[in-house]
């Protein structure tokens, strides 16, 4: 069974619809039975591959194919045209549409069935080295360099009022001293999945290095922030995790600013990494806020 793979059919005949129903009953199917519907779909449904009709009234198969190339949340879904026409100027259209493949109408079953298995597969594996490239290897959330990629377009983009938090783990080498890096990895591990429990899916957030930690959050208030983050830290100073036989407690200190007309990335991270400092200098395991530059 392929139930875990979503497969858009986008097509105006009926009947070519109930064929590739049956053809490919092993997938999670959905239908469109024009262009609209089809772009409506794919902002509300994670697809894997979309077969995609060409001549349809109103909004073509081209149409929609550069339709779903310009948006960033679909430009990477493979589009697979179902199509009668196999002459030349028809199928070039559709490759410089953004087409990774085509097949031709009347189906072939076992043509189709391999073809959509082929262009899931490479779907399925670029996603793989995409995550790989953009992850910490250790926690799983966003890696140095995918966080600065991602935040620098938040940053310029900020509409609302986005907030910076730094976050560090108390006497970490302490951790890794006396316990050792196995049990270190674990208390970064372990952090890392109570911050993760209280961010909403929009949020940035990644590992810079060692025990630190960066958010990027939009929230309507400063006092919504300091609720949230306190709501964190509170979180993990009540956790402690055993290790080689050893009880563990941890606590994490944070700063926070607000992202402030105009200011790079690199800007709004330094201030928020000085309140970072301050909190830990001021005795660890708290929270230090400051809304302006100065």
């Amino acid at each position: 069974m392929e139930s875990e793979v979503t497969i858009l059919i986008v097509d105006d005949s009926r009947e070519n619809i109930d064929i590739l129903l049956s053809l490919l009953d092993d997938y999670d199917l959905l239908v469109a039975l024009n262009g609209p519907r089809a772009l409506e779909l794919t902002t509300k449904n994670d697809i894997d591959l979309i077969l995609l009709d060409i001549v349809m009234p109103g909004m073509d198969g081209y149409e929609v194919c550069r339709c779903l190339k310009d948006q960033v949340q679909t430009r990477d879904i493979p589009i697979l045209f179902i199509t009668s026409r196999t002459d030349e100027g028809s199928l070039e259209t559709a490759f410089a549409s953004g087409a990774s493949d085509y097949v031709t109408k009347p189906f072939r079953p076992r043509e189709l069935r391999a073809r959509v298995k082929t262009q899931i597969k490479l779907y399925r594996s670029l996603k793989k080295l995409e995550f790989a490239a953009t992850r910490d290897a250790l926690t799983g959330i966003l890696n140095r360099r995918e966080f600065f990629n991602r935040g620098q377009k938040m940053t310029t983009a900020a509409a609302g009022t986005l907030y910076a938090v730094m976050i560090d783990i108390d006497r970490f080498k302490r951790i890794n001293d006396n316990y050792g890096h196995a049990c270190g990895d674990q208390a970064i591990r372990l952090v890392t999945q109570r911050i993760s429990d209280f961010l909403p899916a929009d949020t940035i957030f990644g590992r810079l290095g060692g025990e630190e930690f960066a958010i990027l959050i939009e929230n309507d208030t400063p006092n919504a922030i300091q609720e949230q983050t306190e709501q964190i830290r509170s979180a993990i100073e009540k956790e402690s995790f055993t290790c080689q036989e050893h009880q563990i407690s941890i606590s994490v200190s944070m700063g926070i600013t607000i992202h402030q007309p105009g200011e790079n990335l690199d800007s709004l991270l330094l201030r928020a990494d000085q309140e970072l400092y301050r909190a830990k200098g001021s005795g660890r395991n708290r929270i230090c806020f400051r809304e302006g530059r100065d």
